[in-house]
């Protein structure tokens, strides 16, 4: 069978907001799934509201599902490079009710909304658990998944 939706995910670490928008712009992104469970960000414009502004003016929409994001010690396991531990709990996070029920909008969202990106803050997809959601989404609805990378500066 083949795969005919698209899931994209991206990182903004290194990366300036325009690189990131431009990439997403680029891949066809109709949506941008924010995946933090912190929408916060010290870095200039990936903060909720600039974040949904700057979409918004590319003609992309901004949904946040909170719950799956990292725990506060899975961020840290991340920041230390343990990222085995990070896999552990975030795994476990993925249990939850909140999770599910966000997993299942996910995989809603991906049918019809587009070609979908998963937005988390590490560059290296293969260090997120944002490529654990993609992967869970991957096999449950045979979607193809590539991941993006804004240029950096």
């Amino acid at each position: 069978m083949a795969k005919a939706k698209k899931l994209f995910t991206i990182g903004y670490e290194q990366t300036p907001p325009k690189a990131v928008l431009d990439e997403l712009e680029q891949a066809g992104v109709k949506l941008v799934v924010d995946v933090r469970a912190v929408t916060s960000s010290r870095r200039p414009g990936f903060s909720k509201k600039q974040l949904s502004a700057g979409l918004d003016a590319r003609g992309i929409a901004y949904v946040h599902l909170a719950a799956l994001g990292t725990p506060k010690e899975g961020r840290l396991a991340a920041r230390s490079g343990q990222y085995d531990l990070l896999e552990k709990i975030f795994s476990k996070q993925l249990k939850s009710p909140e999770a599910k029920e966000a997993m299942d909008e996910l995989s809603a969202l991906v049918k019809k909304a587009g070609p979908v990106c998963l937005l988390c803050y590490e560059r290296d997809h293969t260090h997120c658990h944002r490529q654990m959601i993609a992967e869970l989404i991957e096999e449950r609805d045979a979607v193809a998944v590539r991941n993006l990378v804004g240029r950096q500066v």
